[in-house]
């Protein structure tokens, strides 16, 4: 069996706070999450806001230190690295946030944008060398190398989001963390920005760790899927499988609510969840999701479901997917 390029198991993070009474606690923003991603495969992270996916990112990335477990990258522990020993690895690990007006510098012109991860990982590259690598990465992206004399603001939101990912590969990254890439973009340019990245992909051999809430582009983009729920993946499966047939009544709810075109799992009907999402501060005991779960049981209430083999590469953290009596309680499952 082959390395993957990463594997993340049993990360947690933390926050300390204090709540109305002054007593310390803490908000469990990441609660043991595990997958890994191998070369060239796309994974995306989808779930409400406030799940957890973007922490998962940027504890990916470095930018986080972790509370509990542990990030590798090719077999090799990442996440306990000091700065110096971490260097290397960032030149691996790039990243396109959400925003494209707010992640440029206005100050800096494209050239010294897409120039900047160059001269930091190759600092004895003469001025011509770099400035042939960033007329070639604009190529790449497809922006006209003039683009590199001019300045963020003139150029429009799917644009300045090329010129983000330009950046990015101007490293030569073995994976590209994508958070909420394109959700700031129209539709038209989102669909553009989506196939830009597929052909990267498939030309550089890159894997994405793609985060996002838009399900009709993880349908379109992704190999596999994780779902995620309060801190926790609930379920994780190959895309396919998972848009045919969700297992976890949330992952359910959640592509009944999305506006995607086609029958799905749930019937084509609209599945509404009671409730809010409970604090991260104080979550439920047992499964996390059983306040809101309409199939709830009385096991739901007392015992966290692990995730388990329901399929070929096919995992779902849900007492319902347990064969016993006990655990379904003779109930009926979401169609």
């Amino acid at each position: 069996m082959t390395q993957p390029l990463l594997s993340v198991e049993g990360l947690k993070k933390y926050y300390p706070v204090r709540t109305g009474l002054g007593r310390p606690a803490r908000l469990r923003a990441v609660d043991g999450v595990s997958f890994a991603i191998e070369r060239g495969e796309t994974l995306s992270l989808v779930g409400e806001s406030g799940c957890g996916k973007s922490t998962v990112g940027r504890a990916v990335l470095g930018l986080l230190p972790v509370t509990a477990g542990q990030v590798s990258l090719d077999g090799g522990r990442i996440d306990n690295l000091g700065p110096a020993a971490f260097r290397p690895v960032r030149k691996r690990l790039q990243v396109v946030f959400q925003d494209p007006f707010s992640s440029l510098n206005p100050r800096l012109k494209v050239r010294e944008i897409v120039a900047e991860p160059i001269r930091n990982f190759w600092p004895d590259l003469r001025r011509e060398d770099i400035d042939r690598r960033v007329a070639e990465v604009l190529d790449k992206v497809r922006l006209p190398r003039g683009s590199a004399e001019r300045w963020p603001h003139e150029f429009s939101g799917g644009q300045r989001q090329r010129i983000g990912i330009a950046r990015a590969l101007s490293a030569e990254p073995d994976l590209i963390v994508c958070d909420e890439a394109v959700s700031a973009l129209d539709v038209s340019v989102k669909a553009q920005i989506v196939n830009l990245l597929q052909d990267l992909q498939e030309e550089l051999g890159l894997a994405l760790l793609f985060i996002s809430h838009d399900l009709a582009i993880v349908e379109h983009m992704a190999h596999r899927v994780a779902v995620m729920y309060l801190g926790k993946i609930v379920e994780l499966a190959p895309r396919s499988a998972l848009f045919a047939a969700p297992r976890h009544p949330y992952t359910k709810a959640l592509l009944s609510a999305a506006p995607l075109v086609g029958p799905r799992a749930a019937g084509g009907q609209r599945i509404i969840l009671s409730g809010d999402v409970p604090s991260p501060i104080n979550p439920p005991k047992g499964c996390s999701f059983h306040t809101r779960c309409p199939l709830a049981v009385g096991r739901c209430r007392i015992d966290e479901p692990a995730l388990r083999p329901v399929g070929p590469g096919h995992v779902s953290a849900c007492h319902l997917d347990d064969d016993s009596d006990a655990a379904t309680g003779g109930r009926p499952r979401l169609s």
